[in-house]
């Protein structure tokens, strides 16, 4: 058994694609046309990191409901977690890019961390390898 896919809801496709793949380094492993179940257009968009795993469905908001969920998936808390071999590097393309970072970097058990927003305000942790 695996996790494959966590839905994202999104205001725009296109948008939320070029922040994935061009800030964090995704690749769109799926983009095909498809319907909503009230036979609106919209598209299967999947995400997933290079070497594979668990993808991101990016899913457009269809209605205020949806709209409200933008950026508040979590309710305001971390939602995301995205663990890189190299944390400098990773670190070093958010700032390159102006993404928002909260708080400052530091060490956990669990590894290096640095949290920050998606474009849209999620909030993600950046975890570097595990210590020792």
């Amino acid at each position: 058994m695996q996790l494959d896919l966590v839905t994202l809801v999104v205001h725009d496709y296109d948008a939320a694609i070029a922040f994935f793949t061009d800030v964090l380094g995704f690749v769109v492993t799926e983009d095909e046309p498809s319907m909503t179940n009230a036979g609106r257009p919209k598209r299967w968009v999947v995400l997933r990191p290079p070497e594979g795993g668990t993808g991101l469905l990016l899913a457009r908001a269809d209605g205020a409901e949806q709209e409200r969920a933008v950026g508040d998936q979590g309710a305001g808390r971390v939602t995301f977690f995205l663990r890189v071999d190299d944390f400098e590097a990773a670190h070093d393309r958010l700032v390159a890019h102006g993404v928002e970072l909260v708080g400052e970097r530091r060490q956990e058990p669990y590894g290096r961390l640095q949290v920050f927003r998606d474009l849209y305000g999620n909030k993600w942790d950046l975890l570097g390898p595990r210590a020792g």
